[in-house]
């Protein structure tokens, strides 16, 4: 278990990300996720059947929402809220420096608790 967020991080680029649950519970996952340059592949949408709420804790991305004409940029301390079935990619992620997400995956409105 990490008891930093920030500890163990890359210091180069890597070919995948790092995701790590950081608790899980009924209804609840918490995960740290870290992007070195990462993106969604071509064509690819995340549909999940969550809710997820993300914040940017390191380095910067452009997350883009299919409903959305325009990717947004993430800068640390921007966070954003995911409602389920929300179909979404993460464009890019910096390659220069870790990107660190802190995501919380939870029920959609009226979903099981």
């Amino acid at each position: 278990m990490i008891a930093n967020l920030f500890a163990d991080l890359p210091t180069a680029p890597e070919t995948a990300e790092r995701l790590q649950t950081l608790l899980a519970r009924p209804g609840l996952r918490i995960e740290r996720i870290v992007s070195t340059g990462q993106s969604s592949p071509p064509g690819f949408w995340y549909d999940q059947p969550d809710a997820e709420w993300v914040v940017l804790l390191a380095g910067d991305a452009s997350l883009r929402f299919a409903d959305e004409p325009q990717a947004r940029t993430l800068r640390p301390g921007d966070c954003v809220d995911i409602a389920a079935h929300r179909r979404h990619r993460v464009e890019a992620t910096s390659m220069d420096v870790p990107t660190v997400w802190l995501a919380i995956h939870y029920p959609a409105e009226g979903g099981p608790r």
